[in-house]
């Protein structure tokens, strides 16, 4: 549920309605279905724009096999858009947080800098190869991700959103080793990164955790990185090390 972070209308709603499945699909579980949450000045933005939007959020639905079942809608002054996703997990098979061994190896399946190119998007810099890059990484479901998370025995879990690859790896408890040459970045991102159109949500995260992290020496610019605060990012997943060539084949 978030304000327009590409130009096309239509690339918006799928990018909304793919950010929405993400929480439930980084638990392992499987989406049954989703309310709409829509907020648009209809004063001032045509009817024809809203169409576009909650047709893109329809249509990744769709593809997700999910059904709208209802929603709510309100005027405002500014346009907002995404879905409430209600699923299911047996409780002993859900994928948590707090999972994750000694031992265990990390895998991020999307590329970070999504924060990156939609800030450069609204300030007119992204090169057009990049905004479509970040297009199809955004509007990209994790639903294989989790399905073979889970056949893997994925001891824990989260998606990579608004507090970078950083603030999430916070969240999955206990330490990790992250090799930044590792690190999946989209391609370009670090040009921007190095005119720093880094968004606000970027630097209050590194703000909040650059002194939680060893960065034995990694450059600040490449710390920033590691906290962009991505949209409808990756699944974050620790998988035990002798089934990781089994999540590799599958993902």
């Amino acid at each position: 549920f978030f304000t327009p972070i590409v130009d096309d209308p239509f690339e918006f709603g799928a990018i909304a309605a793919a950010n929405s499945l993400s929480d439930v699909y980084a638990v392992g579980a499987r989406p049954l279905f989703a309310l709409g949450i829509t907020a648009f000045p209809r004063g001032k933005l045509g009817t024809g724009l809203l169409e576009k939007i909650v047709s893109g959020g329809a249509s990744k639905l769709g593809e997700a096999g999910v059904p709208v079942v209802g929603g709510h809608s309100v005027d405002d002054p500014e346009p907002k858009f995404g879905y409430t996703v209600i699923g299911e997990v047996h409780p002993d098979r859900m994928v948590g947080h707090e999972g994750a061994r000694a031992g265990d190896v990390l895998y991020l399946t999307k590329p970070l800098g999504t924060g990156l190119v939609t800030t450069a998007i609204k300030r007119g810099l992204c090169p057009p190869d990049l905004e479509r890059t970040a297009i199809a990484v955004m509007t990209a479901l994790n639903r294989q991700a989790s399905e073979a998370m889970v056949a893997a025995g994925a001891t824990a879990a989260t998606d990579v959103t608004g507090y970078g690859l950083i603030g999430h790896l916070a969240n999955l408890k206990g330490g990790a080793d992250v090799e930044l040459g590792t690190v999946p970045f989209m391609p370009g991102v670090r040009d921007l990164a190095e005119r720093d159109v880094f968004p606000d949500g970027s630097r209050r995260n590194y703000a909040a955790y650059r002194d939680q992290v060893d960065w034995d020496g990694l450059a600040e610019l490449d710390q920033m990185m590691l906290c962009d605060a991505q949209t409808s990012g990756g699944l974050l997943v620790a998988i035990p090390a002798e089934n990781a060539g089994r999540f590799e084949g599958a993902v």
